[in-house]
C-alpha cells in the first residue's frame, strides 16, 4: 500500500514538473512573440520617420537647385550690362583733342571704285627749257655747274661771235635746276642745246591705260599717286590723255600734274595711280579710318552724351581709299569718331583688361 502511494505521488510530481515546463515555454515564446511584434512595429516606425526625412530633404535640394538657377540668371544679367559697360568709354573733349581724337556726323557720301595704272614721274615738259646760242661762235666761259639752280635771266655763259666777233651772253629764261650742260669753254656753239633747264615745282606722272580701261579713264579724273618705293603719296587730276596709243604696248599715255615745291617727287620714280571713277551715292558713308575690330565684329565708336564713346557693330557696304558705306547701324547726323579710333578701342579693352582682374 506504502509502495501503492509512493509510485502516484512519483506520477503526480512529474505531470505537474511538465506542466510547468510546458507553461515556461510558452510564456517565453509569447514574450518572443510580442518583442519581434514591437521591433517590426518600430521599424516601420522608424521608415516612415526615415521616409518623412527623405522627402523634406528632396524639397530642400530642389529650392537650392532653383535658388541656383535665379542666382545664375541674375549672375548673367549682371554680366551683360557689365560686358554692356565695357563696350564704351567716357575721355573728355580736352583728353581727346590731345590724343588727336577728331569726330565728324555722318551723311551721304559720294563712293568711288577705281581703277590702277602704272607709270612714271617724268619732266613737266611745260616748264623745261633746252637753251642754244643765238649766234654761232665760241664759247668764252661757262657760269653754271650740272645740277646747279638758277634764276631767270641768271647769265650761264658767253659767246663770241662767229660774225661781229664780239661777246653776248645765253641768260636762263625762266628759274630752275641745270639738268644738262653740253658745252665747255672753247666748244664751238652752234644748233645744239648748250643747256637744259627745268623748274621742278611741279612734275608730272606719266601713266599707260590699257585698252579694257580706256573707255572709262579721261581728263578730269582725281587719280592718288603713289610711288613704288618709299610709299611717297599725292593727289591729282589727270589733265592730259595723249590721242595716239604706243603702237607695241597698244597703251594710251594719260598725265596728272602734280606739285613738288617739297621735292618729294623725282623724274624717273617709278609710281601707281589709283583713278577714282564715279560709282554711287551712299546715303551714309564713314571715313575708313573710323573702322575697328572688337570680338571677331566690325565697330565703330559712337559720341554720345557726356563725352561717351560707345563701340557700335556695324554692316559696311561698297568702299574706295577714304569712305565706306554704312547700311546698318549708324544714323544720319549720328557723331563718330573718323580720326583716332584705335586710341578709343585701346582704352575699351584696357578697361576690360582690369576687371577681368
Amino acid at each position: 500500500m506504502n509502495k501503492y502511494f509512493s509510485k502516484l505521488a512519483l506520477l503526480l510530481f512529474l505531470a505537474f514538473s511538465s506542466a510547468n515546463i510546458f507553461i515556461s515555454q510558452s510564456h517565453a515564446q509569447g514574450e518572443h512573440d510580442h518583442g519581434h511584434d514591437e521591433a517590426e512595429e518600430d521599424g516601420k516606425h522608424e521608415e516612415e520617420d526615415n521616409h518623412d526625412e527623405h522627402e523634406g530633404g528632396s524639397t530642400t535640394i530642389s529650392e537650392e537647385v532653383e535658388s541656383a538657377k535665379h542666382d545664375n540668371e541674375v549672375d548673367e544679367h549682371e554680366e551683360h550690362g557689365e560686358e554692356h559697360e565695357e563696350s564704351s568709354t567716357t575721355i573728355s573733349d580736352e583728353s581727346a583733342k590731345k590724343s588727336g581724337i577728331e569726330t565728324q556726323k555722318s551723311g551721304s557720301q559720294i563712293i568711288y571704285s577705281s581703277v590702277t595704272l602704272t607709270g612714271k614721274i617724268i619732266l613737266n615738259q611745260d616748264n623745261t627749257y633746252d637753251i642754244k646760242a643765238r649766234f654761232p661762235g665760241i664759247v668764252r666761259s661757262v657760269k653754271v655747274k650740272w645740277g646747279q639752280k638758277v634764276s631767270q635771266g641768271q647769265v650761264l655763259a658767253t659767246i663770241e661771235s662767229n660774225d661781229s666777233l664780239k661777246l653776248y651772253s645765253v641768260k636762263s629764261p625762266r628759274k630752275g635746276v641745270v639738268l644738262k650742260r653740253n658745252t665747255n669753254i672753247g666748244n664751238v656753239a652752234s644748233d645744239e642745246p648748250l643747256f637744259t633747264i627745268a623748274d621742278l615745282s611741279s612734275v608730272w606722272a606719266e601713266f599707260h591705260v590699257f585698252p579694257r580701261d580706256i573707255h572709262i579713264v579721261e581728263e578730269g579724273q582725281k587719280v592718288s599717286v603713289r610711288t613704288l618705293e618709299n610709299g611717297t603719296k599725292d593727289e591729282g587730276e589727270i589733265t592730259m590723255m595723249l590721242p595716239t596709243a604706243d603702237s607695241e604696248s597698244q597703251t594710251v599715255i594719260a598725265i596728272v600734274s602734280l606739285s613738288n615745291n617739297e621735292s618729294k617727287w623725282r623724274p624717273g620714280m617709278s609710281v601707281s595711280g589709283k583713278v577714282q571713277i564715279l560709282e554711287k551715292k551712299a546715303p551714309i558713308a564713314i571715313n575708313k579710318s573710323a573702322i575697328q575690330r572688337m570680338e571677331n565684329e566690325t565697330v565703330i565708336f559712337v559720341k554720345e552724351e557726356n563725352n561717351k564713346y560707345e563701340a557700335r557693330h556695324v554692316k559696311l557696304g561698297k568702299g574706295d581709299g577714304e569712305y565706306i558705306e554704312v547700311i546698318e547701324g549708324l544714323k544720319e547726323g549720328e557723331e563718330y569718331v573718323s580720326q583716332g579710333s584705335f586710341i578709343i578701342k585701346a582704352d575699351i579693352l584696357k578697361s576690360t583688361a582690369s576687371h577681368s582682374h
